[in-house]
């Protein structure tokens, strides 16, 4: 394909070297704002190579052990381990902290390594359920992120909010397991309610 760019020279012709504050802000280690940043966030997104996934609990629950190593605890999910076998494989990550009603993320890149230690995990757990595993994330860089992506999404305006239901989510993920919706909807509540029950919280849709 004629327009399509395949090294950095090329990216560069295109884009301005960076310069300022987008490099200035880069820190190799968590001061006490990335910790009140990881403090308040309930939601984090993990990326691996080749794959993202959402992982979120109460505010904080992504601990931190010193100023360059973070954990991640890993609650019941799909049993997929996509993110945990590409570590395995390779244990570059990045992760994006959000906290709801802000417009700037918190951003780490790192490596990652899969503990069992319960001396680690036991302090993390909820309702007396201990994760089944972390992520031990060795940082390397740390930094804040702009708000341009949050403020153009709009993202935490009340306005822009979808109802579930009218949205029918639960249709378009229906489609995507080859299930009727009625199926999917049953599947859905049950699965919801027992995942929560089994870390003692209560399902609220």
């Amino acid at each position: 394909m004629p327009d399509s760019i395949t090294d950095i020279d090329g990216l560069r012709d295109i884009y301005a070297e960076p310069k300022g504050a987008p490099l200035d802000k880069t820190q190799y280690k968590l001061d006490e704002h990335s910790r009140r940043f990881i403090a308040a966030s309930p939601f984090v997104v993990l990326g691996t190579n080749g794959d993202v996934s959402p992982r979120g609990d109460d505010p904080g629950f992504v601990h931190v052990i010193d100023d360059n190593t973070v954990l991640l605890p890993d609650r019941k999910g799909n049993n997929r381990l996509d993110s945990m076998q590409n570590i395995v494989e390779d244990p570059t990550v990045a992760l994006m902290f959000l906290i709801p009603g802000i417009s700037e993320t918190f951003r780490i890149r790192g490596e990652a390594e899969i503990t069992t230690d319960p001396a680690l995990l036991e302090p993390l757990a909820v309702n007396g359920q201990v994760p089944a595993s972390g992520l031990i994330i060795h940082v390397k860089e740390a930094y804040i992120h702009c708000a341009k992506a949050i403020l153009r999404s709009k993202i935490w305006g009340e306005d822009n909010k979808l109802d579930r239901k009218e949205f029918a989510a639960t249709k378009i993920i229906a489609a995507h397991t080859n299930r009727s919706q009625a199926d999917y909807d049953a599947y859905y509540e049950d699965n919801m309610k027992q995942a929560m029950a089994e870390e003692g919280r209560e399902y609220d849709k």
